[in-house]
């Protein structure tokens, strides 16, 4: 989701810094990056950001033509302008939801809160490069309320719980959602949903989980480290040993607090950077039945590194950590980033709690499947590989051959079904029945497992 994703890398071409350093800077600077399908806004970054919550239109998370309408207020390379805008409809369609009688019209209702509650993340998504901005506290108890208030007005409403990590360390928040007729006598699937480097355990409900409930899978959502709300309210960046996140729930689901989970059949989504985090927690926990790596991600640093250029390189190999930011904040502060660049970055020394972009970095330098990790997996993982992801190219492929024979499940997916993009926004309608079919065979042992 970006990467949610990581979003934004540096690409390309080069500008050049104070000193005269080569810095990289997106070639074709704030210009659409995928070929194949008609953009949203002239930023690339914009774009993609707009058809992500556009595409929760299918799961009551977004209207379309509400996001549209915003979008024709959206300045390129404007971030306020991005954040007015949304802002601006996450209120007016709040408003309108709680004027309805809920009582009523509870699907009315619910449905409307859904949509505040996406809006007010998408008003907070550019924002970081402010950590002290009062709007990021705000527009996330917004979100959360919104939230809250839709949740409570399912048929099955879903439960907000905390759950503690083994080391103590750290909290971790989850919704879960029980589906319809699951009982002790009917247990079900259930699947863990893990977003990634910028989105909210609520966001997963419209991108996958409403698709796994109709199935008649249970959902758990949570979020770890650097997630949106454990950032917020622990003051905690991301971590690499996501076991200690992904374990606390697992041991939940089979602790009997949830006799309608099927412990036999637990499935983990990871969804964009949560692809690597959610490869990783199953190294080492090992009562999965199957992984969802959407899509697949290898080395969370690799694709910054690649992406450096020139003496900016030079000086990142060189271990000059006070030069290099030195650079590449006078880029970022130039005008000569393109969004994509200046949010990755903002993003990244927000998320991981750092101070500069160096330090980022290197907390995402142990963030990889090197040293036999992808080895210690041993459940059926499915991988997704979008033809023209422009953060993440090659990795999905090293994931998939670093897993042990017959474990991997390797999608390639491409523009004929509109599934090019980064996580596959836009089409997960597709990509959803794909992940869920072979999930299906999966639990019916029809794939190997180990």
């Amino acid at each position: 989701m970006a990467p949610s994703l990581i979003k934004g890398l540096f690409v390309a071409a080069l500008a050049v810094s104070a000193s005269g350093a080569a810095i990289p800077h997106t070639a074709a600077s704030n210009t659409t990056n995928n070929a194949t399908q008609l953009p949203l806004s002239s930023d690339s970054s914009f774009s993609y950001e707009l058809l992500r919550t556009a595409s929760l239109s299918r799961s009551f998370g977004a209207d379309t033509g509400e996001v549209l309408q915003a979008a024709g207020s959206i300045v390129p390379k404007d971030l306020e302008s991005f954040s007015g805008a949304f802002n601006k409809l996450a209120n007016h369609v709040y408003a309108q939801a709680q004027a309805i009688n809920a009582t009523l019209d509870p699907v009315t209702a619910r449905n409307a809160f859904f949509r505040a509650s996406t809006y007010f993340r998408s008003a907070d998504f550019y924002l970081h490069g402010n950590g002290s901005d009062p709007r990021l506290a705000t527009f996330w108890a917004n979100q959360t309320a919104a939230f809250n208030s839709a949740i409570a007005l399912l048929a099955i409403p879903g439960e907000r719980i905390t759950l503690k990590a083994a080391s103590g360390n750290f909290s971790i928040p989850c919704i879960y959602y029980r589906a319809e007729g699951a009982s002790a006598t009917d247990p079900r699937p259930t699947v863990i949903l893990g977003n990634g480097y910028d989105g909210a355990q609520e966001e997963m409900l419209h991108a996958t989980g409403f698709d796994a409930l109709a199935r008649g899978y249970n959902v758990i959502t949570y979020e770890g480290p650097g997630q949106p709300t454990v950032r917020r309210e622990q003051n905690l960046g991301f971590i690499t040993e996501w076991e200690t996140v992904v374990t606390p729930v697992v041991d939940y689901l089979l602790s009997g607090a949830r006799p309608e989970v099927d412990g036999s059949k637990l499935g983990l989504f990871g969804y964009s950077m949560g692809g690597f985090l959610a490869v990783r927690a199953a190294a080492f926990e090992h009562r999965l039945a199957a992984v969802f790596a959407v899509d697949g991600l290898y080395s969370v640093f690799e694709p910054y590194y690649n992406a450096l250029d020139g003496q900016v390189r030079d000086l990142w190999d060189a271990g000059n950590y006070t030069a290099f930011d030195a650079e590449l904040d006078y880029y970022l502060a130039s005008g000569l980033a393109d969004t994509e660049t200046v949010w990755s970055l903002q993003q990244g020394v927000w998320s991981f709690d750092v101070d500069t972009v160096s330090e980022f970095l290197r907390k995402t330098e142990p963030m990889t499947l090197d040293g036999g990790l992808a080895e210690q997996v041993t459940c059926p993982v499915w991988i997704g590989a979008p033809s023209e992801d422009i953060f993440f190219p090659g990795q999905p492929e090293k994931v998939r051959d670093a897993l042990r024979p017959g474990l991997a499940s390797y999608n390639w997916l491409t523009a004929e079904d509109a599934a090019q993009n980064h996580c596959h926004v836009g089409a997960m309608d597709h990509v959803n029945g794909l992940i869920y079919d072979w999930f299906d065979n999966v639990i019916a042992n029809r794939v190997n497992r180990l």
